[in-house]
């Protein structure tokens, strides 16, 4: 299995954007120079487990939260970022996010379904 290291660097800059730090805090933080940190960010080169470990300790989220795109049963994450979004919404605003939800729901079957015949004719 192949790492998409620059979608874990997106993550990992995603996170420390929430958190307000910049990249010379997370460099100074874990030990690492700032440059190495947008290198990760950028997924110019790979990140280790000990330096990953050390950012997500830093950025105060889970290892399997940066590697979600990677991780095979990441549904757990996917769920509690939805709850997040949803946190400050209206009643209103969820009524129409689900509906949205669920109309995209649909539409992806039904998509998976025809795909699924065209590779049987074929």
């Amino acid at each position: 299995m192949e790492l998409d290291y620059k979608a874990i660097g997106k993550r990992i800059k995603i996170a420390r954007i929430k958190k307000n730090l910049t990249q010379e805090t997370v460099a100074d933080k874990i030990g690492v120079t700032p440059q190495h940190v947008s290198n990760i960010e950028t997924g110019n080169t790979s990140v280790s487990l000990t330096t990953l470990v050390a950012i997500a300790n830093t950025l105060t989220v889970s290892v399997d939260e940066l590697l979600c795109d990677t991780v095979l049963t990441s549904k757990p994450i996917f769920e509690k970022e939805a709850k997040e979004i949803l946190e400050d919404c209206n009643e209103y605003e969820i009524r129409v996010l689900v509906d949205v939800l669920k109309a995209t729901k649909t539409s992806m079957r039904t998509v998976k379904m025809f795909e699924a015949k065209l590779n049987e004719d074929k």
